[in-house]
């Protein structure tokens, strides 16, 4: 990773950023200084940078002289003369074979090449494919050319509005540029793109392990009020044995839309409601807003006008503009002492037993204006500045002042806060979704894309809303919707509803479809160990949770345009079904041996496939010699002791295959101090046996046993051994193909023949 930073005039600005983790670990590795008449060179063990004396351009290239990236005109500037500071430039060659990836929420194909983008969060009511810009400002892209060898990312830390140019204006230049600011940029060698990423992510930071019930179904709308019908919801969940953990309050929660209120006629007694919905396994997630209410009777504004704690207008104003309670003050998020204030206020929620914390209209948005005018002042952690500066990263110290203050109650268990707005960074405070979508079939397609598209962005906790925010959609469209987001981390349903008082819950479309629905709930809930463990490689490593094609092999040209398909951890493939009326579709599967998750047929991979999805089947595939943990079915996590895991095991003849299951309490910190079990399986087989290896770390207390099903065996299984000792196999086990046992959790070695 290397940084390079330019000063126009010659005086660099200080240097602060909101993107960077404090617990970045920035080192120094050995460098070797060359010059010549021309050049200077700055060589590592993996990339030579190279300085032209003349006009400064800069070529990097790995260490057998290919180019990963060079300077086209390079950094360049001129004077802002309508508003001051400098415009900052920089242009880079794009290479004949190259293709971009990243730009978080962005509505358009995974390829960004040819593409045209700003940063300038906005609340885009009913996006379209294409939309810009969007909700969420991320300025990092990457790159991969030379047939999938050389791959690399490039991180513009600037706050203002950004611009980047994949080769719309000129097809062979790539550039990116901001009205003010400083040309800061990191670029991160990979040369795996999937290594890029992780690097990115230990540079801006990686989340906190999140409460294991957020990775289970939630029910949202606008809105379930009053209180009955949020009952009436939640006990039609557990009636029809759907499972669900998490029921959201919007805006009509509160009295008058005023946050950190409760309605007195429609919410008379919250502590009482959620106290009794807890005991049901839901946990209840509150919407607030950061528009407060002018009202000289409301305790939230009284006290953030005596500490002086809202944003002002260049002339000292207070910034004022319509939202949901009508005529508002802003609080300003970038103040230390703010952030503080705004902690402390969820106390009284959290001790009334919310349990999430949902940030929206953070861009900031602002009726009939659109957001703060560019006037409006921030301290910005002491660098004061105005919104043209502090735009982007508002909602994003929103989330962070959120998270702080329900961490801070909730202890000993973790916080959940999901925020619409963000930047590059912002995964170390929350989740998000991608925003007031659409029922309809091309934003479920969407959906798809916004994910995986976050996900390399270093944002892996992102969902969807479940059918689309806006317009009623059909049994299909919303059962092929659940089927997509089933393997989307964030996993919610959410509508507008409309004047019929149309819902959206899994059973609103009639019993066929509810069926099916509910089918897979159940395998979100059964994979929960699976994808828990993607969520732990994600806050050690940053490794992104959903992964194109092309961050599975780069090297496949096939792979890098591919657009409707993508990993979800290191062993599981989604094909999802995005057209209606279809009954197959085709699918291609990277290099390596597939099986089918439905019926265990097996695929060769670096080949395109006719498969069926019909209704009730979505193209599911794990990757030959994976072990996937699954847990029973429960209607909440939580709701039973798991006395036994069950590890699927598909055997694999090809080199030896890793797996991992990491398991903790799920909802307290004790994992920070080593209790926590990291369970390393390697597999390998032959058509004479397979074996099983497993390596345990770690010091929790879990139940005793798993339960080996084993998947794709090439002949007749008569015995195990289980650490040196013998077992025959009963006799309805000998079936070809498939194999079931029992067997300890600290076992180190199983051969099957």
């Amino acid at each position: 990773m290397i940084r390079f930073r330019y000063a126009a005039d010659g005086f660099f600005q200080k240097d602060f950023s909101y993107a960077i983790s404090k617990y970045f670990d920035e080192k120094l590795v050995k460098l070797i200084l060359i010059e010549d008449d021309l050049f200077y060179y700055i060589k590592t063990q993996s990339v030579i940078c190279k300085i032209s004396k003349e006009n400064l351009k800069i070529t990097l290239l790995d260490i057998n002289n290919n180019i990963i990236c060079e300077d086209e005109a390079g950094f360049h500037w001129q004077h802002y003369l309508l508003k001051g500071g400098k415009i900052n430039y920089c242009s880079k060659k794009i290479q004949p074979d190259e293709y971009f990836y990243g730009m978080g929420d962005k509505p358009v194909e995974m390829n960004l090449r040819g593409k045209y983008f700003e940063n300038f969060g906005m609340d885009t009511y009913g996006f379209q494919k294409d939309s810009d810009p969007l909700y969420k400002n991320i300025p990092f892209y990457m790159g991969v050319h030379n047939n999938g060898q050389i791959g690399y990312g490039i991180f513009y830390d600037n706050s203002f509005r950004t611009i980047f140019d994949f080769g719309k204006g000129n097809a062979d230049v790539l550039s990116f540029y901001a009205r003010d600011g400083e040309m800061n940029y990191y670029f991160i060698y990979g040369p795996n793109l999937l290594n890029v990423v992780e690097q990115y992510s230990s540079l801006t930071g990686r989340p906190e392990m999140p409460p294991m019930w957020s990775l289970g179904y939630h029910q949202c709308k606008w809105s379930y009020s009053p209180e009955s019908k949020v009952r009436e919801i939640t006990t039609e969940f557990r009636k029809r044995k759907i499972p669900c953990d998490a029921i959201y309050l919007d805006i009509d929660y509160m009295e008058g839309f005023r946050c950190f209120t409760w309605s007195k006629e429609f919410f008379p007694d919250p502590k009482k409601m959620i106290g009794e919905l807890a005991k049901e396994g839901f946990k209840t997630i509150v919407i607030i807003d950061p528009g407060i209410k002018i009202d000289k009777d409301y305790w939230v504004w009284q006290q953030a006008i005596v500490k002086d704690y809202f944003c002002k207008r260049a002339d000292g104003t207070l910034m004022e503009g319509d939202v949901w309670p009508g005529k508002c003050h802003f609080p300003d998020f970038t103040s230390p002492n703010v952030r503080e204030w705004w902690s402390g206020l969820f106390k009284g929620l959290v001790e009334a037993g919310v349990r999430g914390v949902w940030n929206d209209m953070n861009e900031p948005a602002v009726f009939e204006i659109g957001t703060f005018p560019e006037d409006v002042r921030h301290d910005y952690d002491g660098n004061p500045c105005s919104h043209r500066k502090a735009h982007n990263i508002y909602g994003m110290q929103m989330a962070r002042a959120t998270q702080k203050g329900i961490k801070r109650y909730l202890q000993p268990n973790r916080p959940f806060v999901i925020t619409r707005s963000g930047y590059s960074g912002l995964q170390r405070y929350s989740s998000v979704w991608t925003g007031d979508n659409i029922a309809s079939w091309e934003h479920l397609w969407i959906a798809c894309q916004q994910c995986l598209r976050l996900n390399i962005s270093g944002v892996s906790f992102c969902g969807s809303d479940i059918g689309g925010f806006i317009g009623e959609p059909d049994g299909e469209l919303y059962t092929r919707w659940v089927q997509l987001a089933a393997f989307h981390p964030f996993f919610r349903t959410h509508s507008a509803g409309n004047e019929n008082n149309f819902n959206q819950e899994p059973w609103s479309f009639g019993t066929k479809y509810e069926f099916i629905i509910k089918k897979f709930i159940h395998l979100r809930y059964q994979l929960l160990p699976y994808m828990y463990t993607a969520f732990w490689q994600n806050s050690i490593f940053g490794t992104p949770i959903l992964r194109p094609l092309a961050f599975i092999d780069q090297t496949d040209i096939e792979t890098l345009f591919r657009n409707d398909e993508f990993a979800v951890g290191d062993h599981v493939l989604v094909c999802p079904a995005m057209r209606p009326g279809i009954s197959e579709r085709l699918v291609y599967l990277p290099q390596g041996k597939w099986y089918n998750i439905w019926n265990d047929s097996e695929y060769i991979g670096s080949k395109e496939y006719t498969v069926g999805c019909h209704i009730d089947r979505m193209p599911v595939f794990i990757r030959a010699g994976a072990v996937i943990p699954h847990w029973p079915k429960q209607q909440y996590v939580g709701e039973l002791d798991i006395l036994e895991t069950t590890l699927h095991v598909y055997f694999n003849k090809e080199k030896e295959v890793i797996s991992y299951f990491y398991e903790d309490a799920g909802d307290n910190y004790g994992y920070k101090m080593g209790l926590y079990n990291l369970h390393k399986f390697y597999v390998k087989g032959n058509s004479k046996n397979l074996i099983l290896s497993h390596v345990l770390e770690g010091a929790f207390e879990s139940n005793k046993t798993f339960k080996i099903v084993i998947h794709g065996l090439p002949f007749n299984c008569n015995e195990f051994v289980i650490d040196g000792k013998s077992h025959k196999v009963a006799q309805k086990n000998l079936a070809i193909g498939t194999v079931k046992f029992k067997i300890e959790k600290d076992f180190k070695r199983i051969i099957i023949r």
